[in-house]
């Protein structure tokens, strides 16, 4: 079964509240309605003013509306969330005056991120219109990282034409999208939280390869050390926290998917060339690859997923469209359920 009709199924069973922030794109209204239609979630917040959600639903061609509306700039909800921001920024010793902390959630990304702070909603889904920094700054801003976890980070989830030899359909990349060249123990929380993520979306035993091009000492440089540190950290973490988690690295490719490969190139890795979550060392390494894999290998690619926040938040590419919006509503969802 493709990965986006079992987590249709799984956030079917709860009942989950999202906010669409983007009520001026036709794509989102359209979204919205096909979220509340498949059951992904119960209620949908669309953000925006009437004259937006109007021209929007007309594009679209809704007639009927069942997501709920609201504009920030009149909602009864903006001075509270101005207050509320306002102590936020002051327990990070960043001081905003109540006239600034109106201004900012006025802006829908702010104002659907601090929903979800409140538990208005469980989750939001944005970036058809608005760009990936504005997103994160939203985010990090007024949810930021959750406990435990210092880097916020990304991961694709990327659901494969053919299974692994191993007979894995999803596997997950990381960080293929926020941070550009991390050390070793960011590497870690990245590590940690693409975990949570896939717990959250599969269910299953995180199986956790640092990728790398040498397997166990092939080869030695410089820029090897960091994943060689962030693997055994990652392995002193999860002894520590007493994590359901099989870590290994630093492993080549083949070493980490191919179990005939590991006997040979790394027969006491705990893997076995069954890895399901893959880390690249780098933003270059991943976005490349991910990319690769979608392209040659008709692999679909839902993502960036933004993971290590404190509240579920999914960024989408400008380029997507409504049904795009609906997969990741789902995984939002299922996040958000855990």
């Amino acid at each position: 079964m493709p990965i986006r009709e079992k987590l249709i199924a799984k956030a079917n069973a709860h009942n989950m509240k999202l906010v669409l922030p983007e009520g001026n794109d036709p794509r989102v209204v359209k979204a919205a309605v096909k979220i509340l239609a498949q059951g992904i979630a119960k209620q949908v917040i669309v953000l925006g003013t009437a004259d937006e959600l109007d021209k929007a639903c007309a594009t679209a061609g809704l007639k009927d509306r069942p997501f709920l509306v609201e504009d920030p700039r009149k909602s009864p909800r903006l001075e509270a969330y101005a207050a509320k921001f306002v102590e936020m920024r002051a327990k990070r010793k960043k001081e905003v005056s109540f006239d600034q902390a109106v201004e900012a959630m006025a802006n829908r990304l702010f104002f659907g991120c601090m929903m979800t702070t409140d538990k208005s909603v469980d989750g939001m889904v944005a970036g058809s219109i608005a760009s990936t920094p504005d997103m994160l700054r939203s985010a990090f801003t007024v949810i930021g990282t959750a406990p435990g976890i210092k880097t916020g980070s990304s991961c694709f989830v990327m659901d494969l034409k053919t299974p692994t030899i191993s007979g894995d359909e999803t596997l997950l990349y990381a960080d293929c999208g926020v941070n550009p060249n991390p050390d070793a123990e960011m590497l870690v929380d990245i590590a940690i939280a693409t975990s949570q993520t896939y717990r959250a979306l599969l269910g299953l035993q995180p199986k956790i390869a640092f990728l790398s091009f040498s397997t166990k000492g092939s080869a030695t440089h410089e820029i090897l050390d960091k994943i060689i540190k962030a693997t055994e950290l990652t392995k002193q973490r999860i002894a520590a926290e007493k994590l359901d988690i099989l870590v290994d690295g630093e492993l080549q490719g083949d070493a980490a998917l191919v179990p005939s490969v590991a006997a040979s190139k790394s027969p006491d890795s705990p893997l076995k060339g069954a890895a399901n979550i893959l880390i690249f060392p780098d933003l270059n390494a991943g976005n490349i690859c991910y990319k690769i894999t979608e392209r040659l290998a008709g692999a679909a690619a839902y993502g960036p997923i933004l993971q290590g926040l404190a509240k579920p938040v999914n960024d989408l590419s400008r380029g997507c469209s409504d049904d795009d919006i609906v997969g990741v509503a789902a995984i939002t969802i299922c996040q958000a359920i855990g």
